[in-house]
């Protein structure tokens, strides 16, 4: 069978919860078939690290899909043209989006449908295009998994689609996220926290998070309890940071609290389990990774 996959989301040193979804999935489905050929589709110059096996051909479409005009382009007319000379026997999109001008049978991962429910936090361009194809999305796909029972009830409760291609698969993690040593945690601690201990924040950095709450959240507990603990915040700045950037500036234990933007992925597993808590109070989730991540560390969690 030759299977071709959207791996935009495959980017080095750049991956977030989608993007490491994709990379375990694409590792584990090609070391697990070998009898099968593999297609990876990049819309960007790509790293070979990601070409995990033999069986591998990967290809780079431009434009890169990173805007609404550039994603349509890219899923409907570069994948389409060259599926038309390559020819795979089925497509697999783990981002949420496919193509409509494909006959090729699809398979699409969704993992949340958050847009539905906090539109005001999503930007305006990304917003419009999502309400006009995500639904047509699930409409087209052949097949559609999601990563929880809740991100199923949720899709089949807003869209008119046939509940019979609706599957569950949830997510899985990587296997470096296990307890630390004491040692372990005291060298991360002076690494990441000048020796103190530290809650930790693990995702992107936009509204949907809550990470201006949680701010506001750990300087309650700095008057209240004058602990010398840190917050330390990892991940990308994604959109409508303002109220991020506010209670930041308005925070009086600024001095404690770091944004650590991405984090190199063989230090991720330690900065989390050398947490003393970690705190994911987002407002909504299809599932939540870093909380899978943090009882693999035996990591104590705070979350909503």
């Amino acid at each position: 069978m030759l299977i071709a996959i959207n791996t935009r989301f495959l980017i080095k040193d750049k991956m977030g919860g989608v993007g490491w979804h994709n990379y375990e999935l694409c590792k584990t489905l090609v070391e697990q078939h070998p009898e099968d050929e593999f297609i990876f589709l990049f819309d960007r110059p790509f790293d070979q690290s990601f070409i995990f096996a033999d069986n591998v051909k990967a290809v780079f479409l431009p434009p890169p899909a990173r805007r609404p005009v550039l994603w349509y382009l890219w899923f409907e007319w570069a994948l389409p043209a060259y599926f038309k000379w390559a020819k795979p026997d089925v497509f697999l999109s783990p981002d949420g989006y496919c193509s409509l001008r494909t006959k090729v049978p699809t398979v699409m991962i969704t993992h949340d449908i958050a847009y539905r429910h906090y539109p005001d936090q999503i930007p305006a361009w990304a917003l419009k295009y999502n309400q006009r194809n995500v639904p047509r999305f699930l409409e087209r796909a052949n097949r559609i998994l999601t990563v929880s029972k809740f991100g199923r009830e949720d899709i089949l409760k807003h869209y008119n689609i046939d509940a019979a291609k609706v599957k569950v698969a949830p997510n899985a993690l990587r296997g470096d996220f296990n307890p630390l040593s004491s040692e372990e945690k005291q060298a991360i601690k002076f690494a990441y926290a000048d020796g103190q201990d530290y809650f930790f924040y693990l995702g992107a950095v936009h509204p949907r998070k809550n990470v201006h709450r949680l701010i506001k959240a750990f300087d309650h507990f700095k008057r209240a309890t004058n602990a010398p603990v840190c917050l330390l915040i990892a991940g990308r700045f994604a959109w409508q940071t303002g109220d991020i950037m506010e209670a930041f500036q308005a925070s009086e234990y600024q001095e404690d609290i770091q944004f650590l933007g991405y984090v190199p992925d063989e230090e991720l597993s330690k900065v989390l389990g050398a947490a003393i808590a970690l705190a994911y109070v987002s407002l909504f989730e299809g599932f939540g990774l870093p909380i899978l991540e943090a009882m693999h560390c035996e990591v104590p969690i705070l979350t909503s």
